[in-house]
């Protein structure tokens, strides 16, 4: 199988992000009266984990929509827990009954 070697990627890669230093990771700093938002991170409180450099905001956008899917993602999995061991034996259907119904042995 070739390596594509130009054009973009097919997928799009997720960036490792850290919290910004200056304003560690709230997004705003403090000013004489009151909050200013942070002029390194863009008010997002996020900057790439390798450099210590803001994203440029159309990459800082796509990259904070790709990890809060997948907090969500991880969210609704941990609102279904998939039951494990013997209980998921009764809670699905084992079609060995009569008719394909389920049996459970007693």
């Amino acid at each position: 199988m070739t390596r594509k070697s130009h054009g973009p990627a097919f997928k799009k890669a997720a960036i490792k992000l850290a919290q910004c230093p200056l304003c560690r990771g709230r997004a705003v700093t403090e000013g004489v009266f009151h909050e200013l938002p942070c002029g390194h991170c863009h008010a997002s409180g996020f900057v790439a984990a390798a450099t210590g450099e803001a994203l440029a905001l159309d990459e800082l956008v796509t990259q904070l929509s790709m990890r809060l899917r997948a907090a969500l993602r991880q969210i609704e999995q941990l609102k279904n827990p998939q039951a494990s061991g013997p209980e998921a034996t009764y809670q699905g259907s084992n079609r060995r009954g009569a008719g394909g119904t389920n049996y459970t042995g007693d």
